[in-house]
């Protein structure tokens, strides 16, 4: 069958071109006695029967086998199969369209296309071709189990092509770097890429193409919770598997409050989730501070920073993390002027936390005014 009913996130045409390796013309159809509902616990859409509803979507037609082989790759990944129905497109139409496998997914409540489009949009078009690009390569269930990192990937791009001052450095042109050949010899939770690259000298001239592997991580934000009545920080502790790796003595690191981007969400919502499951604070406020590449020769992680505007009473410490994900944090609370001799006195080696610390550092005069302030007006 050469036509299909698409009703769910293939209603966007970018998303469709990524999938199909082009685009194709459609035109709005609706499926009779069913509903688009979103798939519990999930972002996005499956079909169920609901007498006397009707699923608006678009129609497809004249697709080749090769178009369909490429959508039952991607949509067979989300334990989605094929069923012939028919739609109502200025006519009866017969088409094909995607059902979940039985018991598969459960009824998750209202779809809404729209703020699917505005949260998920980009990042899952972006997502798309890291899944297609294993088409003809793996099975769409193995596929599947990486989605969750394929849309921190397709997050972090999405943010990396924000506009940034070039006042010193090189503005990038088309065809300033050109790449030959790329392989992917490892894709778990991260994944290590390698590029045949070549990029522009400053004389003008191409480089000679080299191959250069860069290990592929997500952005993440970097929290310091700061008490600017009480001049107080928030500092966890935890194992970490890199020192150990490098063979260092002393494992366990006092840090910020850390945590991946995952796909969808903001670095400012991370900030606030990730304070609560490491620290257990509600934060009252975030200020940015400055953002930054942790390691640029050979990693893509982009760190976000945030000074947490929080309440320090004694005994704000304590355990925490998520015990799914296997964290066991610990909670220090002290005096600002703790941390910084913690840092002169090499205890606190870590790049992130020193950043926040010394522009914190700059920034307190005017948090504790403010905070003083408002405790002012409240008093009155």
């Amino acid at each position: 069958m050469s036509a299909m009913f698409f009703y769910g996130t293939l209603c966007h045409a970018p998303l469709r071109a990524a999938v199909l390796g082009h685009d194709l013309p459609v035109r709005p159809a609706v499926l009779a006695d069913h509903a688009v509902r979103l798939a519990e616990g999930e972002d996005f859409p499956m079909l169920v029967a609901s007498p006397g509803a009707s699923a608006q979507g678009v129609l497809a037609e004249g697709l080749t086998e090769s178009d369909r082989a490429r959508l039952a790759f991607y949509e067979g990944g989300f334990a989605f199969v094929t069923r012939e129905v028919v739609v109502e497109a200025g006519g009866q139409v017969p088409a094909a369209v995607f059902w979940p496998e039985e018991g598969r997914w459960h009824d998750g409540g209202p779809w809404d296309f729209a703020g699917w489009l505005h949260r998920w949009g980009d990042t899952v078009m972006e997502a798309a071709g890291d899944f297609m690009a294993l088409y003809g390569h793996a099975d769409p269930a193995a596929v599947l189990a990486r989605y969750p990192q394929m849309l921190v990937r397709g997050g972090a791009r999405v943010r990396a092509r924000q506009a940034k001052p070039t006042l010193q450095r090189r503005t990038a042109a088309p065809g300033d770097v050109q790449v030959t050949a790329f392989r992917q010899p490892y894709a778990r939770f991260f994944s290590v890429e390698e590029h045949d690259i070549s990029w522009r000298r400053f004389d003008g001239e191409m480089t000679e193409p080299v191959t250069r592997a860069t290990f592929i991580s997500a952005d993440a934000v970097v929290v310091l919770p700061y008490d600017p009545v009480r001049d107080r920080v928030l500092v966890v502790e935890q194992f970490r598997m890199g020192p150990f790796a490098r063979g260092d003595a002393q494992p366990w690191l006092l840090e910020p409050v850390a945590g991946r981007i995952d796909g969808g969400e903001t670095p400012e919502s991370c900030a606030l989730r990730e304070t609560e499951e490491e620290a257990g604070l509600v934060l009252r406020g975030l200020v940015a501070g400055p953002s930054c590449y942790a390691s640029p020769g050979a990693k893509t992680e982009y760190l976000y920073t945030f000074v947490g505007l929080a309440d320090l009473p004694d005994g704000s410490g304590g355990i925490g993390g998520l015990e799914i994900e296997t964290e066991d944090i610990r909670g220090h609370v002290m005096p600002f002027e703790q941390l910084i001799a913690l840092i002169d006195s090499g205890e606190v080696d870590l790049a992130p936390l020193i950043v926040l610390a010394y522009w914190l550092d700059r920034q307190r005069p005017r948090l504790r005014a403010e905070a003083a302030a408002e405790a002012l007006r409240a008093a009155e």
